[in-house]
């Protein structure tokens, strides 16, 4: 359950809403399939991790293939993926600090800002709003209204407000990591992450009861044929769909952090070193049926959020044309409970925004810093002992927002910064793909050996994951082309 609060988050809140905003609902059955298909590889790096006591990286160095420096290439592919992920968290943090910001202004030019900008925002929903009923006698005075103020905004500096909050969230993220332990990081991610998911749920909810807005059959069905999206000028919808499967459900960084949880939770220390023993082999598959159940529950867990981001995205965004974009973007999502909410909606979705990505933030900065000290243990660049690595550990925790500070401050493109390391983690996967099958046909205890069901599920996990991994890199690589 804490890596469902990690993982509800960014890739639903933007990556998730942005996809609807630019498909529509035409890609809701690739949301579910990339929701669906990272169970089996979850539970088998935790096999692997369970039966063995190696970290997810000292197991990956076991799988076959070209090596540089010593280390294999599931390292070097993690060493790239996990630079664009410090730049995801620095987006995640600019996205708080635009919460922050516009909830709690610290100046009196950015209270005027946000009183311009929330205008700005009003007058763009109510545009479009008039121009999907037809009104277009009524959108064209408000496109005129609108120019007027853009033209005043123009010649108005932008306020220090979100940089400021950037740097005390920065701040206060890395003195709690300082001296939290895993008992605090799981209350308080379950508690922020409860809090969203039920403004949301209900939200999509209250839609259904209005006529302008509901989800009709047929839109729901055009998700579930397999269709995919035309490319407008200005938007590229399959690559920010393939971007937000690296991301949503269990990314590729989630599924190295899984097992790191698992021990630190117990389950490793309550199996024990692995011996020849019937009782070795019953509390392993004892811890093993644990496991699962907190996978599939967490798989339960984020399937729903996802869907209902993506559905509210599409239905609200994606019909009214808008796309969240830059210092704009918590502004420009926080239009999709307006319908609900009305006048409160901005106040409502700064609450949910903060909660949600705040918990993302926080339980990423500590579940990555232990990836990051097992990755230069594994380089011998620090010590292997258990005291140096809890000590860096904790350092690491500490000085990761820190680190996503400084990008937030330096890039703030929020959207770009997340759909980057999605797209580095999509990639990611199809490694993890080969891991897996590397683990589950040369690596297993006989003794906890799945059955054929477990096996067929694995293999299209597989499948999806290179599937993914391939087609994301060609799209990237053909972008670049042109």
């Amino acid at each position: 359950m804490i890596l469902a609060s990690s993982i509800v988050g960014s890739g639903e809140l933007i990556a998730t809403t942005t996809v609807g905003a630019e498909a529509g609902f035409v890609l809701l059955w690739l949301i579910l399939v990339g929701c669906a298909i990272k169970v089996a590889a979850q539970i088998e790096i935790g096999r692997m991790t369970l039966t063995w006591g190696k970290t997810p990286l000292a197991a990956f160095e076991e799988v076959p293939g070209p090596r540089l420096g010593g280390l294999g290439w599931i390292y070097w592919g993690w060493v790239l993926m996990t630079c664009l992920i410090v730049v995801q968290q620095g987006g995640i943090l600019a996205g708080v600090a635009q919460s922050l910001s516009g909830g709690l202004p610290l100046t009196s030019s950015g209270s005027q800002w946000n009183r311009d900008h929330d205008h700005s925002a009003r007058l763009t929903v109510d545009r479009a709003v008039a121009l999907r009923q037809g009104k277009t006698q009524d959108a064209d005075a408000l496109k005129q209204e609108h120019e007027t103020l853009l033209a005043r905004m123009a010649n108005v500096k932008r306020p220090p407000d979100e940089t400021i909050w950037m740097v005390i969230v920065g701040v206060i993220t890395a003195a709690l990591l300082a001296v939290g332990r895993y008992r605090l990081i799981e209350t308080v991610s379950i508690l922020l992450v409860g809090t969203f998911t039920l403004v949301t749920l209900v939200a999509l909810w209250v839609l259904q009861f209005d006529p302008f807005w509901r989800i009709s059959a047929a839109e729901l069905a055009s998700g579930l044929t397999g269709g995919l999206p035309k490319s407008d000028p200005g938007s590229s919808p399959m690559m920010t769909a393939l971007a937000t499967l690296g991301i949503i459900g269990v990314g590729a960084s989630e599924l190295i952090v899984y097992p790191y949880w698992c021990l630190e939770k117990g389950y490793g220390r309550s199996v024990g070193p692995r011996d020849d023993s019937p009782e070795w082999a019953q509390r392993a598959r004892g811890w093993m049926r644990v496991m699962q159940l907190d996978a599939w529950g967490s798989m339960c867990v984020y399937t729903i959020v996802t869907v209902a981001f993506y559905l509210l995205g599409a239905t609200t965004l994606g019909r009214l044309g808008l796309r969240p974009v830059g210092s704009e973007m918590v502004r420009t999502l926080s239009q999709m409970y307006v319908p609900v909410f009305g006048a409160w909606a901005e106040e409502v979705f700064l609450v949910g925004a903060f909660a949600v990505l705040y918990s993302t933030l926080f339980v990423a900065a500590a579940g990555n810093a232990r990836l990051v000290v097992d990755g230069l243990i594994l380089s011998r660049w620090l010590p292997g002992d258990d005291l140096s690595r809890a000590w860096w550990n904790r350092t690491l925790s500490v000085l990761w927002p820190l680190v996503a500070m400084v990008f937030a401050i330096a890039i703030r493109e929020p959207v770009g910064m997340v759909l980057a390391s999605g797209a580095a983690q999509a990639i990611m996967l199809a490694a993890i793909a080969v891991a897996v099958i590397f683990f589950r046909y040369r690596k297993i205890d006989s003794r906890l050996k799945p059955g054929p069901a477990w096996d067929l599920l694995l293999w299209v996990s597989s499948c999806g994951f290179l599937i993914i991994g391939l087609w994301t890199a060609w799209e990237k690589f053909a972008q670049f082309l042109r």
